[in-house]
């Protein structure tokens, strides 16, 4: 036992005068005074694909819903074409302070846009606009509706127009259409 302490002392106060290595986040030991943080790519992990928007491994795959598809760019121009168009509309709504769905729908059929309707089984029979209130969440425990109204305007297959005005902030922008909701990014998942 006596061997066994003289050793450790001996450790102990060999290692007084010698700088020790500190461990950086890799768990690698590191000389003192060095940089300690790790680099961009020894924080990514080998299971994240490209484009995931919080790093979340499947995350494309979870959120598919969620991201718009490609647009072509004549049909990229013809939808900016038509952003053009509607954001002044919505600027002057929203200067007006009248945001309800009813108010913004008759100011959308006045540029010549025609309504969207479907059939019984949900196909498209005519029309190109969709104006319908904005999304509901849950604040403080309760469901809540914002005041405003959210539009949509399929331009082509492969390009739409989406928008909102609401008491706070109006925008317009353009984006391909979402694979399970059209025009409008779907609120949640299935």
């Amino acid at each position: 036992m006596t061997a066994a302490l003289v050793v450790l002392a001996t450790l102990s106060l060999g290692a007084c005068a010698t700088e020790h290595a500190t461990a950086g986040a890799t768990g690698v030991a590191m000389p003192k005074g060095t940089e300690t943080t790790p680099s961009p790519s020894m924080k990514a992990s080998p299971y994240v694909e490209p484009g995931a928007g919080d790093g979340a491994p499947h995350y494309r795959e979870n959120n598919g819903f969620r991201i718009a598809g490609n647009m072509s760019a004549a049909s990229a121009k013809d939808a900016q074409r038509e952003a053009d168009r509607i954001e002044p509309v919505l600027k002057r709504l929203w200067q007006q302070r009248m945001w309800d769905p009813k108010t913004v729908r008759a100011a959308m059929l006045k540029l010549g846009y025609q309504e969207e309707s479907f059939d019984a089984k949900g196909n498209l029979l005519r029309g190109t606009l969709q104006v319908k209130p904005m999304n509901s969440r849950f604040e403080n425990g309760r469901e809540v509706r914002p005041q405003g109204a959210l539009v949509g305007l399929r331009v082509h297959a492969d390009a739409c127009v989406t928008a909102f005005v609401q008491k706070t902030n109006y925008q317009v922008s353009t984006n391909g259409p979402y694979p399970e909701a059209g025009c409008f990014e779907p609120p949640a998942g299935h």
